[in-house]
């Protein structure tokens, strides 16, 4: 009887701890360590370049359309609007695994070269698939732990920008250096782990948690973890050449790095299933002397008229507060939305700009190919590293200074300013720590934008706004990669074959040598950046007064209100 007891409580164990919020955050940490699949283009690039004898025009135009589907999150958004968040997350799967698929096809057994449109399009498809997880995951968490949406962006977004380098180990340990075969790993691995974890991401009722900051950063000290990992075998890979063996062994410890998240979540079920097994205090009788009085003439009520503003469009020109649910229309015809959308023109797009480019800057600029490896690790860890800091420094900065997030982003920019110049000045040395800026300044913007977001114009819609707010990112990366550094550098150059007494006709490729290939851009850049900078100080000075004010009240008092009910309920 005992031993039957005991199998019921653990099944009973169990179906919390699959039920609970912890597990969903676990859920949540893997579905974002696949969700970066987008930035494993520079693995896979030089094999379509290859296999379908492109060349880097069209490559680039493909990259293009890699940036515009991985944060064209806009079909997501409105999805998400109607349906629930599992069927989000399904149609990811589906488009991740059709997108990558249908490229791999091509690349391996393409028997007719695919259009470029065609490749276009599967390319976008399957980074289309990373808005439906960042949609899917990103906008339940936020309902599910409302106070705490900076560290809850900075960790996942996190986690999503190291996932390249997770996927990438655990396919050479699975398939070998075969870059292939990494088309087809890419397009089932997310896929899968999406599927399996369907019916745990989802919004639940917020229950305030005593130690909720403590758990964050453990969460917190296991992507560190996995970070730090990653970017020391990333060096050693770069260094030495591995076995079989030990690309299994690295794919190993990261996987079990990553299923810690799993013992924490355990834990705090636990705490919380011996927490409802203590005995409950008998409730105290409650007699006129200690009665609580009462308002005489302030009876609840519940006004079942919808309130216009919080519709899904709303009436344009009458805006709620800031911090309260913005209608769609009423949220992207604000000033304030303007405002965020210039800024993340001017950062993201510069700044993504000078990571799709790092690679032809390092060859100017007479760097080996080692090195210029070097140059994207470091952007991919730094791209992290700014994620975790803005999402947790400026939670931090906000609960005991007040400190607005918009002022960041203004300083962000400035730093973003200063990591373009340094390209367009080059010095020996100098690339190392432009990498470090732009990747750290890029990851650090992109954390802020979505919290910033969430603040000003509510959770109600903010699947769908999150979405429009990054729109500028790929234009500002067509305007700057494309029509500012892809024209100067080619005119370049052509002036260099010109020189050398040769015609555009006489080679198959342009090749530019020298700093002065990507100096006006870059100076150019630079004056962007900080241009978005300024702008988002006027942002700063429109809404200083609200993050003056404690944003997060509603959050708390929803909660304590509920527990007063239960209390209430108890006693009668």
């Amino acid at each position: 009887m005992v031993k039957a007891s005991d199998s019921i409580e653990s099944l009973h164990f169990l179906a919390q701890v699959v039920k609970g919020r912890w597990f969903m955050m676990f859920g949540s940490f893997l579905i974002m360590s696949g969700a970066g699949a987008s930035y494993c283009f520079g693995i896979y690039s030089s094999e379509i370049k290859k296999s379908l004898k492109y060349d880097q025009k069209t490559l680039n135009l493909l990259g293009f359309s890699k940036d515009l589907g991985a944060v064209m999150g806009v079909f997501s958004g409105l999805m998400a609007e109607i349906t629930p968040t599992w069927f989000v997350l399904l149609v990811g799967a589906a488009m991740n695994f059709l997108g990558y698929f249908l490229t791999w096809r091509s690349v391996t057994y393409g028997m007719v070269k695919p259009q470029i449109w065609q490749m276009c399009l599967y390319v976008w498809v399957g980074a289309s698939s990373q808005a439906f997880a960042n949609t899917g995951v990103l906008v339940p968490c936020l309902n599910n732990f409302p106070e705490r949406r900076g560290i809850m962006l900075g960790l996942l977004k996190g986690l999503a920008g190291l996932s390249g380098s997770f996927m990438t180990q655990v396919y050479l340990a699975i398939y070998g250096n075969d870059s292939k075969s990494l088309l087809l790993f890419i397009g089932w691995f997310p896929a899968a782990i999406s599927i399996f974890f369907l019916a745990i991401i989802r919004p639940m009722k917020v229950v305030r948690g005593y130690n909720e900051i403590k758990v964050f950063y453990h969460f917190l000290y296991v992507a560190l973890a996995i970070a730090l990992f990653s970017m020391v075998v990333t060096i050693l890979q770069k260094q030495f050449k591995f076995t079989h063996a030990e690309y299994v062994a690295s794919a190993a410890t990261i996987s079990c790095l990553l299923l810690i998240p799993l013992l924490i979540a355990i834990r705090e079920e636990y705490y919380l299933w011996i927490q409802k097994k203590q005995p409950v205090e008998p409730p105290t009788a409650i007699t006129e002397s200690n009665a609580p009085a009462l308002p005489p003439s302030s009876p609840i009520q519940i006004n079942e008229t919808p309130n216009p503003k919080s519709s899904c469009c709303g009436s344009i020109c009458m805006n709620p507060k800031r911090g309260e649910d913005y209608g769609i229309l009423q949220a992207l015809f604000s000033i304030d939305m303007l405002l965020i959308m210039i800024a993340t023109f001017c950062g993201l797009g510069t700044n993504l700009t000078a990571i799709d480019n790092m690679g032809q800057i390092g060859e100017s600029l007479g760097y080996s190919t080692l090195t210029i490896g070097t140059f994207v690790s470091l952007i991919s860890i730094w791209n992290f590293a700014g994620r975790v800091f803005a999402g947790f420094v400026s939670e931090v900065l906000l609960e005991k200074l007040s400190f607005p997030r918009p002022l960041m982003i203004a300083a962000v920019l400035l730093l973003s300013s200063i990591g373009h110049l340094l390209i367009a000045f080059p010095r020996p040395g100098t690339l190392y720590v432009a990498s470090v800026i732009v990747g750290f300044c890029y990851g650090a913007q992109l954390t802020l934008l979505y919290a910033v977001i969430s603040e000003l114009f509510g959770l109600k819609h903010y699947d769908t706004l999150f979405s429009f707010g990054q729109l500028a990112s790929p234009l500002g990366s067509y305007v700057f990669n494309v029509m500012v550094s892809g024209r100067l550098y080619d005119k370049e150059a052509v002036n260099q074959l010109a020189e050398k007494g040769m015609t555009r006709d006489s080679v198959k490729e342009l090749t530019c040598i020298g700093r002065q290939c990507y100096q006006l851009p870059f100076i150019i850049l630079a004056a962007v950046a900080l241009f978005g900078a300024t702008t988002t100080l006027i942002l700063v000075m429109r809404i200083r007064k609200f993050y003056k004010e404690d944003i997060y009240k509603k959050f708390r008092e929803e909660p304590n209100a509920a527990e007063m009910e239960m209390t209430s309920a108890t006693r009668v």
